[in-house]
């Protein structure tokens, strides 16, 4: 028998997956696949979102929530999902949903407020399944290489994202797509990747998953678990900061004296000064026994980044920018990092995974209407920066807690 025909045994807590070395590939691909359609249905917005409200004649509030929307989805449809892939199966539940989000990014893509928000909710539904599950799932598939699968779905995720957000204009206007072609093209990857996960409802072991499950039925009550609640603090409080970054950045530095296009420019610097760290910094946890040196990092870097907004050089703009992106790579990746570290199986990390991520989209959907709201009535943006500078510090403060060497519930 060569080597490609031998079976890979896996055991994780009492819930076994054997596998081939091809079914293994297949899972890989298709985790990269899923991974890719997280953000770019979302990113893509951003930049056309004028020509949205103008063709659509709509106000900036009902503009805004074509960004708002999916956020609130997460928040909304989250702590349901880990119930659902129990019940009927993760790899079941995941290909429905990139069904679903297919179908979603299609009717968005048609004429119509109406299909514009129907399609934006249904994709942000979704979108939240993935956001959910996909950290159980690797718990499960590669307990020995969580560090390493959760840096390989991270940069898919965020590469994917910043290139929709990156080409958007250009295939709406460039190529003459207009916004609907714009938002619409990202179908052909969920579509692709429908085809591409397909081969896991082939290689699903029944078996594996009624032992999984019942391994996992020793219920924890998350809510009520401080552990819980620092993990899930600390994935809102990063994704606070960066989704408001990602709002009001170009606007902030707009008041310090940089033109539209100098603005611009500095955000898509801060997208890609994080790519790197989103897979280098889940390798490096994944090896740690605690993550607190990485936590501590993450602040230090946040803090460098917002004090220098808001009292340093113009000069070095630059600096200030890669040291918010660098921060928030580090920040993003160990939230996703602690749903498998501080959680004894898979359907632990989904749970922690769906209480964190509705927690944390809820305030990613609220801050940057609350920092807007602040701007409006200071005229100025140090108040909400100095916010962040509070914000940077509870993380920090949460992170410590998080990251100590310890699970979730009693030892069985």
């Amino acid at each position: 028998m060569s080597s490609m025909d031998k079976v890979i045994k896996k055991e994780n807590k009492g819930a076994i997956s054997t596998v081939g070395k091809s079914a293994v590939w297949l899972m890989i691909v298709g985790i990269v696949f899923i991974a890719a359609n997280l953000r770019a249905p979302l990113t893509s917005v951003g930049p056309i979102v004028g020509l949205i409200k103008d063709d659509m004649n709509i106000s900036n509030t009902l503009a805004g929530m074509v960004t708002t929307l999916p956020l609130l989805a997460f928040a909304l449809f989250s702590p349901i999902v880990p119930k659902l892939g129990q019940k009927l199966g993760v790899e079941r539940i995941i290909l429905g949903s990139i069904v679903l989000l297919t179908v979603g990014i299609i009717i968005r893509s048609l004429s119509g407020v109406v299909a514009l928000y129907i399609g934006t909710a249904v994709l942000g539904l979704a979108i939240s399944v993935g956001n959910v599950l996909l950290p159980g799932l690797i718990k499960r598939e590669f307990p020995e290489r969580i560090g390493l699968m959760t840096g390989v779905y991270s940069i898919s995720m965020n590469l994917f994202g910043a290139i929709a957000s990156g080409v958007s204009v250009p295939i709406a206007l460039g190529m003459g797509f207009g916004w609907k072609g714009a938002l619409g093209i990202w179908g052909v990857l969920s579509f692709i990747s429908i085809l591409f996960w397909l081969p896991q409802m082939k290689h699903r072991n029944e078996k594996r998953d009624r032992v999984h499950n019942k391994t996992a039925d020793s219920h924890v009550n998350l809510w009520g678990s401080a552990l819980a609640w620092q993990v899930t603090l600390f994935m809102g409080l990063q994704s606070m900061i960066f989704y408001v970054l990602v709002a009001w950045l170009p606007e902030i530095l707009k008041q310090q004296g940089l033109n539209s296009s100098q603005s611009g420019l500095m955000l898509s610097v801060m997208l890609l000064a994080l790519l790197p760290f989103t897979f280098i910094v889940p390798v490096i946890a994944g090896r740690m026994s605690g993550q607190r040196s990485l936590v501590t990092i993450t602040s230090i870097l946040l803090l460098i980044g917002t004090f220098g907004l808001l009292y340093g050089s113009s000069k070095l703009i630059v600096l200030w920018i890669i040291a918010l992106g660098i921060g928030g790579g580090f920040a993003f990746s160990l939230s996703m990092m602690f749903f498998g570290l501080r959680t004894r199986n898979a359907q632990q990390a989904a749970e922690l995974s769906g209480m964190a991520q509705s927690i944390g989209y809820l305030l990613a959907a609220v801050g940057p209407t609350l920092f807007g709201f602040i701007h409006d009535a200071t005229n100025s943006w140090t108040i909400p920066l100095l916010i962040l500078v509070g914000a940077s510090v509870l993380l920090f403060v949460c992170g410590l807690g998080a990251a100590r060497e310890r699970y979730i519930g009693p030892a069985k």
